[in-house]
């Protein structure tokens, strides 16, 4: 994982206040800020880690909760690995080669795991540089909006390093191969247009408008039947590495569940009767 070098004097500490993801609740949206600003929501560190982890695993079991919008406080998304303990070698950056490896596999590679398996949909709400793991962090929601002052950057080997988080795995499934290359080989920045041009996001808008646009999108899904949305992300994840018989089955498996829930008889009445379905995840 990496950092942005932009010079910016950020990297050489962070005063810390409050828990390092602040999650805001409305209705039955979340959104987790990377509260960080110090260290440009550096995500290697121990706290951090542990944050996401625990959020991801607690929405998945709260069946309140339809969406998720991710962003970062400041002026960054996510700049990836803490360059300070980088440099100092200090954290998961310490030690011998054995012990690195157990620091990655301990510490920021739980992210990828845990994102991977929230049952929720995440919107990644990009509202600045998203650099090395900041980055994958991205690629890990289901969606992604960007602010035009964003720019995503797979710059591991600007540091002589390579992606340690699941990025080679995450990027070509995203933008393909041809052009995961391009990033992940060159590490030069693809700013917001260029990425809306590749699919790597859906929407490029102004900064004002990136949260409110993040939430609407996320209203949009959060409307639907609760567990429908649940079971349709799951299918769209095991999509990425089954066959479409082994998907068929699993989807046969799954669809009598849909069509046993309350939700299920009230969008069909919604439906003919011409009226907006109002869902409980029944």
């Amino acid at each position: 994982m990496t950092g942005d070098h932009t010079g910016d004097p950020a990297h050489d500490g962070d005063h810390r206040s409050g828990p390092p993801v602040r999650v805001d609740r409305d209705g039955h949206i979340e959104t987790w800020t990377l509260d960080r600003p110090g260290i440009r929501n550096a995500i290697s560190d121990d706290d951090m880690v542990e944050a996401i982890v625990d959020a991801a695993a607690r929405v998945t079991r709260d069946d309140d909760v339809r969406v998720v919008v991710l962003t970062g406080a400041g002026s960054a998304f996510s700049a990836g690995g803490n360059i300070t303990a980088m440099a100092e070698k200090s954290g998961m950056f310490g030690g011998s080669p054995a012990e690195l490896r157990e620091g990655y596999r301990r510490g920021i590679q739980r992210i990828p795991r845990a994102l991977y398996d929230v049952d929720v949909p995440i919107v990644a709400a990009v509202n600045g540089p998203a650099v090395g793991a900041g980055c994958d962090l991205s690629l890990m929601c289901d969606l992604r909006i960007a602010s035009t002052r964003a720019f995503f950057a797979e710059s591991f080997v600007k540091l002589g390093i390579i992606p340690g988080d699941g990025g080679a795995w995450f990027l070509p499934r995203v933008v393909g191969a041809a052009r995961a290359a391009e990033m992940a080989l060159t590490g030069d920045r693809v700013d917001a247009a260029t990425a809306l041009e590749w699919g790597l996001v859906s929407r490029v808008v102004e900064p004002d408008d990136l949260l409110p646009a993040a939430h609407d999108l996320a209203r949009r899904i959060a409307v639907n039947p609760p567990r429908a949305v649940r079971m349709t992300k799951r299918l769209l994840r095991e999509s990425g590495h089954s066959s479409l018989s082994t998907l068929l089955e699993l989807s046969a498996a799954m669809q009598p569940l849909g069509h046993h829930t309350q939700d299920h008889a009230e969008a069909l009445a919604a439906m003919r009767e011409k009226r907006r379905g109002e869902f409980t995840g029944d």
